[in-house]
């Protein structure tokens, strides 16, 4: 079956974040995301899932455990387990990007406090 952001299950996250399920289930997960300008996620790690990072359209900031990477369109980055991270649009224009974890992230978000 075919699938897009305009038939995924959507859902808001953050301040105004889109996030469109492509692919949910419990081994693997397949999100495509929007971050409006200026706006960013929560710090956390995940105990078991991996994650990793596409950018489709724009430039974000993604803050792994303390080091700092800027992802340009077509470019991506791995978020190994148990490993802090954020993602950032730090730009004037919305950014859209793709976020495959495995297994899924879901019951296992743990919030940091910096």
């Amino acid at each position: 079956m075919k699938i897009s952001k305009e038939t995924g299950e959507h859902y808001i996250w953050g301040i105004n974040c889109d996030g469109w399920h492509l692919l949910k289930q419990d081994n693997l997960s397949i999100i495509h995301e929007r971050m409006p300008p200026g706006t960013e996620e929560a710090r956390h790690y995940h105990n078991r899932s991996r994650q990793f990072f596409f950018i489709l359209l724009g430039k974000a900031v993604i803050e792994i455990n303390g080091e700092v990477y800027e992802l340009n369109q077509q470019e991506g980055i791995e978020v190994p387990q148990q490993t802090p991270h954020q993602i950032f649009n730090e730009t004037d224009d919305s950014i859209e990007f793709l976020v495959i974890s495995q297994p899924t992230t879901k019951g296992d978000r743990i919030l940091t406090n910096n």
